[in-house]
């Protein structure tokens, strides 16, 4: 079969397109024909070695697609069954092996791209909404990156959840993308510099700070963003795509309100099979009944990975990006 195929640590090109033996699953585990991969930024993370992997590999987690073979022990799965996973090893590829307890059926309705764009960021949005920070009905959020494929979700399940939204993005475009999805305020955060997009984001609040800050942006949003809370708001720290954010000091948090500060991780919320069972299920409801919609922002065949990952890092695109077999 043909996969993705890291040797070395890099840029974009070291992925490599290659044939590799086929796979059969082990106890408790599914081998599936992968319909559609998505393309994350923790896969460029590790591919320039910020986070470590151990070479070679073959990058991604995250999949839908058709069961081809059961191993020893599973229950509750057979071959031909749409199946779709965050936890898959290998995603870059024709074939993955995925844990048993760690896939999640696709239901009638819902379509295999759709399907995976909605793994990783919907049950992140999901958490984030439902977990870390309940929104409440009149509730403000602010949302960065909103035209991103997480910000839109993020700023749908804020919606439905009766928030109100302000959504900071970088361009006209994507701000139109925004407000589209529901957002009630769109800032561009490219013509604002350090706080100066905290005042602006107050104002848009009428003079109030917000109750939660959605943050995937990270190092280049972090400072707007605990200014943009209001007293014993809560600062949502899920993601780098700017960089790290450097240490706090904890009084800081104090003397800015009594702050709340937490950086949560998708595993940490679908670790018990009933929580991922939960969450997949209410998205897949959501997707059938019309309450949320997936962008899908662009396709690549699986030989174009490298490009999908500068597109990514260049923040080219607005919604998700998959790769297609």
């Amino acid at each position: 079969m043909r996969a993705i195929v890291v040797n070395e640590l890099g840029d974009p090109d070291v992925l490599q397109l290659s044939d590799v033996d086929d796979q059969q699953p082990g106890p408790g585990e599914l081998l599936v024909e992968v319909g559609a991969a998505g393309v994350n930024f923790i896969e460029t993370y590790q591919r320039s070695g910020l986070y470590k992997m151990p070479l070679p590999y073959t990058p991604g987690a995250e999949l839908a697609g058709h069961v081809l073979a059961v191993g020893e022990g599973v229950v509750g799965f057979e071959p031909g069954d749409r199946v779709a996973t965050v936890d898959g090893r290998g995603s870059y590829a024709e074939q993955a092996i995925v844990p048993a307890d760690r896939a999640v059926r696709v239901p009638e309705g819902v379509d295999v791209e759709t399907a995976a764009a909605l793994m990783l960021q919907g049950m992140t949005a999901h958490y984030l909404t439902q977990s870390t920070y309940p929104i409440k009905p009149g509730e403000t959020a602010l949302v960065h990156a909103a035209a991103g494929g997480m910000g839109l979700l993020l700023t749908q399940l804020v919606k439905a959840a009766g928030g109100k939204v302000i959504g900071t993005t970088s361009s006209e475009a994507k701000a139109k993308l925004a407000a589209e999805a529901g957002a009630d305020e769109v800032v561009r955060y490219d013509q604002f510099e350090g706080d100066d997009l905290a005042v602006e984001v107050l104002r848009r609040n009428g003079g109030q700070g917000v109750h939660v800050v959605y943050d995937g942006v990270g190092a280049s949003t972090f400072d707007a963003s605990l200014s943009s809370l209001r007293p014993r708001g809560m600062m949502v720290s899920f993601g780098n795509a700017s960089g790290p954010v450097p240490p706090v000091a904890p009084l800081r948090l104090s003397q800015q309100g009594s702050l709340f500060l937490t950086r949560p991780t998708l595993a940490n919320y679908i670790a018990a099979r009933q929580e991922l069972e939960w969450r997949a299920g209410d998205l897949f409801g959501w997707i059938q009944d019309g309450t949320l919609t997936v962008r899908i922002g662009a396709t690549y065949p699986l030989g174009e990975a490298a490009q999908a990952h500068r597109d990514l890092a260049a923040r080219k695109t607005t919604g998700k990006l998959l790769l297609i077999p």
